[in-house]
C-alpha cells in the first residue's frame, strides 16, 4: 500500500503524461490539489462549488489518468527506460547508439 507521498508522486507522474487529455476544469483542480497543495475547502472556495464536488472531480480525473495509463502505458515505459539507462550506466556500458537512443527518449519527455 502506498503512503500519501508516494501516491501524490504517482498521480503527478500520471498528470505529467496525460494531463492534457483532461478538461480545463479537471487540470486546474488537479494542479491546485496535487501541485499547489490546496485543501478541498480552498479549491471549493476558489471554484464556487462544494467540497464534495471538488472531491468527486478529483476522483474522476484521477480515474481517467489511471485509465489512460492502463491503455497506453507511457509512465510504465518511461520508468522502464529510466531503469534500463541507470542499469546500463552501472554496468559501465558506453555504447554510442544507446546513448543516442536515450538522448532521443529524454527529448520526448
Amino acid at each position: 500500500m502506498e503512503n500519501a507521498f508516494d501516491e501524490k508522486i504517482r498521480i503527478n507522474g500520471l498528470y505529467d503524461a496525460y494531463g492534457l487529455l483532461l478538461t480545463e476544469k479537471q487540470r486546474r483542480t488537479m494542479e491546485y490539489y496535487y501541485r499547489d497543495d490546496y485543501s478541498l475547502s480552498e479549491i471549493a472556495a476558489l471554484s464556487g462549488v462544494s467540497r464534495t464536488a471538488v472531491h468527486e472531480l478529483i476522483r474522476v480525473a484521477v480515474g481517467h489518468l489511471e485509465d489512460y495509463e492502463a491503455a497506453l502505458g507511457v509512465v510504465r515505459m518511461r520508468t522502464r527506460a529510466e531503469d534500463m539507462k541507470r542499469r546500463l550506466e552501472e554496468l559501465g556500458v558506453k555504447d554510442a547508439a544507446l546513448a543516442r537512443l536515450f538522448e532521443e527518449f529524454d527529448k520526448t519527455e
